[in-house]
């Protein structure tokens, strides 16, 4: 009896050691960023192992220019509309595809979805020059609508991949049921299907938005011509030059992720159950 409560014990002391340890790797270097980015930038350079800031020196200056004075919130701006218009696209299309690919039969139905993942993990830098002939003969290139058809594009095979697994957790029957009351195709899907498969659909829908979000190989090849459309991944990589502020370079970092945080927290429900919903049941 006291050999299983020791190794308990033990465990429970390890256990506690690697989440510490986790959360200071993890959330450290975003502590330490949002810790330098209150500190004014003389009071940096004259103290940079300073790891807290004195309360009388506490500014948030540094925000105010990376927002306005580099542009950083218009460019957030440009992003969030480009996330959104990805992330309502990509879902849209691909809970088409992934019902499709779960309960149609057709030929090629097993294989389908490997090819979709296939696809997805093929380099942007392979697709780059063909992306960019394409969208420059119909015109579309530094433009924001062009980005958002070269993003979706590329996250609906992972989007599809993703919702198929959680369409698959929705019973047949209900489907079923809903048919033989009269029930169409596509009026089951939009009654039936996604408010079962909403907790999946929200964190498709977020992952979808964080690729966008965060992608900077296409934003800069269709929008470096015009600073005006840049996204966040552009212009976060304007302030990494030397002669911006170390503050302002922290403080334009913090506020990219405050986005995506906030989403996060807006959906923190249906992402836990989304996360498990497509697991198999034993």
């Amino acid at each position: 009896m006291s050999r299983p409560s020791t190794e308990d014990r033990v465990l429970g002391v390890l256990r506690w050691i690697v989440i510490t340890m986790a959360v200071l790797v993890t959330a450290g270097p975003l502590l330490y960023g949002f810790l330098l980015s209150l500190r004014p930038f003389q009071s940096v350079v004259s103290e940079p192992l300073d790891l807290f800031p004195s309360p009388d020196e506490v500014t948030m200056e540094a925000y105010p220019t990376a927002m306005v004075e580099y542009g950083l919130g218009g460019n957030m701006g440009n992003s969030l509309q480009v996330a959104l218009a990805t992330a309502g696209l990509a879902i849209l299309f691909s809970v088409l595809g992934a019902y499709a690919a779960v309960r149609l039969r057709f030929f090629g139905r097993n294989t389908v979805n490997v090819v979709f993942l296939g696809v997805y993990l093929l380099p942007g830098i392979v697709l780059a020059v063909p992306l960019f002939v394409l969208l420059s003969r119909v015109g579309l290139t530094g433009t924001l609508v062009g980005l958002v058809f070269v993003y979706v594009a590329q996250t609906v095979p992972v989007a599809l991949y993703m919702l198929r697994t959680y369409l698959m957790a929705v019973p047949s029957s209900v489907e079923e049921a809903a048919m033989i009351d009269g029930c169409g195709r596509l009026a089951l899907i939009r009654r039936v299907v996604l408010p079962l498969a909403l907790p999946g659909v929200a964190a498709t829908a977020l992952y979808v938005f964080m690729i966008a979000w965060n992608e900077y190989l296409f934003a800069l090849l269709f929008l470096v011509a015009d600073r005006e459309r840049w996204t966040v991944s552009l212009g976060i990589a304007q302030l990494t030059e030397f002669s911006v502020p170390t503050t302002v370079l922290m403080a334009g970092s913090i506020a990219i992720t405050v986005p995506v945080v906030a989403g996060f927290f807006l959906a923190q429900r249906l992402l836990v159950t989304g996360l498990t919903s497509g697991a198999e049941k034993g």
